[in-house]
C-alpha cells in the first residue's frame, strides 16, 4: 500500500510526465475525443487500437478483450478508452491494473458503472451517477491556441478569400435525420443570402453529404468568392475553422457543432428534417446558452456577438485529476472514499 500512495503522488505532482493510454477502435471520431482529452491532460500518450472479431465483436462491450491486446506492466497512470468494442479491454486493464491505473470511459459504455474510475458522456445523453460527469459538447483537439496557431499558417487560397470569411460544414442524412429536397433548397437559399451579402465561402462536405446536394452547391457558389472541398487532397477543415469569421453547421454532426463552437467565433446551425430527442436537446442546449443560432433560410448573418469557447476537453481533464488527488488522499488515509 505505500509504494501504491507514492506512485499516486507522484502522478499528482508531476502529471504531465505522466503516460496514458489510449485504447480505441479506431476510427477517427473516436481518436479525437481520446487524443483530445489526453492532450489537455498534458500526458505522453500510447495508441492501442483494438478490433474484436467475430462473436467477441458482437458481444462487445460485454465479451472478453481481443487476444491481441497485450496488457502487462509496466501499467500507464491513465487509461482512456472510447467506443463499444474498445470496452473489453478497457476492463481488463482495470481490473488487472487495479488503483495503479486511471482508467476513463468517453461516451456511454453501455455496461456496470464499474469498468472505468470515470465516465464521460455529453449533457443530452441520459447516463448519470457517482463516477459520470457530462459536458456540453464531445471533447476534440481544437483550443484557442491551437487554432490561434493554426490561422498564423499562410495558406495562399484561404489568404485570398476576401473578409468576412464563413466556413460552411455540411454533413448529411444520418440515423435520425433527413436532408429532404425542401430542407436541401433552404440550406442553398440560406448560402446564397449569405454571399449575396458580401462574404466568401469556406464549403466542406461529407461522405455521407446527398449528391444532389453537393452537385448544387458547386454550381451554386459558382459565381462568387469561394472555396469548395469534396473530399479530393489535403483536408482544410482545420484551416477553414482557424480562418473563419463565422461558421455554418448542419446539426447532424454533434462534432461538428461541438468544434465550432470551440471558435468562440459566431456559429448558425441549420437544422434538416427529423432529429430524435436527444440530438434537439443538444441544439436546444447550445442555442438557450448562446453559443448558436438558428440558421433562417434568407436570413443576414450577424457577425457581431459571439461565445465564451466552449472546451469539454478541458473541463475533462480537470475533472480527472481532481478525482486522482481525491484517490491519492484516500491510499494515504487522509479523506474517506467518495
Amino acid at each position: 500500500m505505500l509504494l501504491m500512495v507514492r506512485r499516486w503522488g507522484s502522478i499528482v505532482s508531476e502529471l504531465p510526465a505522466a503516460r496514458a493510454w489510449l485504447i480505441t477502435d479506431g476510427k477517427a471520431g473516436h481518436e479525437t475525443q481520446a487524443q483530445g482529452v489526453a492532450e489537455a491532460l498534458g500526458v505522453d500518450y500510447v495508441w492501442h487500437r483494438v478490433a474484436p472479431k467475430g462473436l467477441a465483436r458482437l458481444l462487445s462491450p460485454w465479451g472478453p478483450a481481443p487476444a491481441d491486446f497485450i496488457c502487462a506492466p509496466p501499467w500507464p497512470a491513465i487509461a482512456i478508452g472510447v467506443g463499444r468494442t474498445a470496452m473489453p479491454a478497457l476492463r481488463r486493464l482495470h481490473r488487472m491494473a487495479g488503483p495503479a491505473t486511471f482508467t476513463v470511459a468517453l461516451q456511454d459504455p453501455r455496461t456496470s458503472a464499474r469498468i472505468a474510475d470515470l465516465i464521460w458522456v455529453p449533457e443530452h445523453d441520459r447516463r448519470r451517477g457517482p463516477n459520470v460527469i457530462t459536458t456540453l459538447t464531445p471533447p476534440h483537439r481544437f483550443t484557442p491556441a491551437k487554432l490561434a496557431m493554426i490561422a498564423a499558417e499562410p495558406d495562399a487560397a484561404i489568404d485570398a478569400l476576401p473578409v468576412p470569411r464563413v466556413m460552411v460544414a455540411v454533413g448529411g442524412s444520418s440515423k435520425v435525420w433527413k436532408f429532404t429536397g425542401a430542407d436541401i433548397q433552404r440550406l442553398l437559399a440560406a448560402i446564397a443570402s449569405v454571399a449575396a451579402a458580401g462574404a466568401s465561402l469556406m464549403i466542406t462536405t461529407s461522405r455521407r453529404t446527398p449528391r444532389d446536394l453537393v452537385e448544387r452547391l458547386g454550381s451554386g457558389v459558382a459565381g462568387g468568392q469561394h472555396i469548395l472541398y469534396t473530399g479530393e487532397g489535403d483536408n482544410p477543415y482545420a484551416r477553414f475553422l482557424a480562418k473563419a469569421d463565422a461558421i455554418i453547421v448542419t446539426a447532424d454532426s454533434v462534432s461538428m457543432t461541438g468544434e465550432a463552437v470551440a471558435t468562440g467565433r459566431p456559429v448558425y446551425v441549420f437544422r434538416p428534417s427529423g432529429g430524435s430527442e436527444k440530438f434537439v436537446r443538444f441544439h436546444d442546449a447550445l442555442e438557450a446558452c448562446g453559443a448558436t443560432r438558428r440558421l433562417e433560410a434568407a436570413a443576414r448573418l450577424d457577425l457581431d456577438w459571439g461565445h465564451p469557447p466552449i472546451l469539454a476537453a478541458e473541463t475533462i481533464a480537470q475533472a480527472i485529476k481532481a478525482r486522482i488527488r481525491n484517490r491519492s488522499r484516500y491510499l494515504a488515509g487522509q479523506m474517506p472514499a467518495n
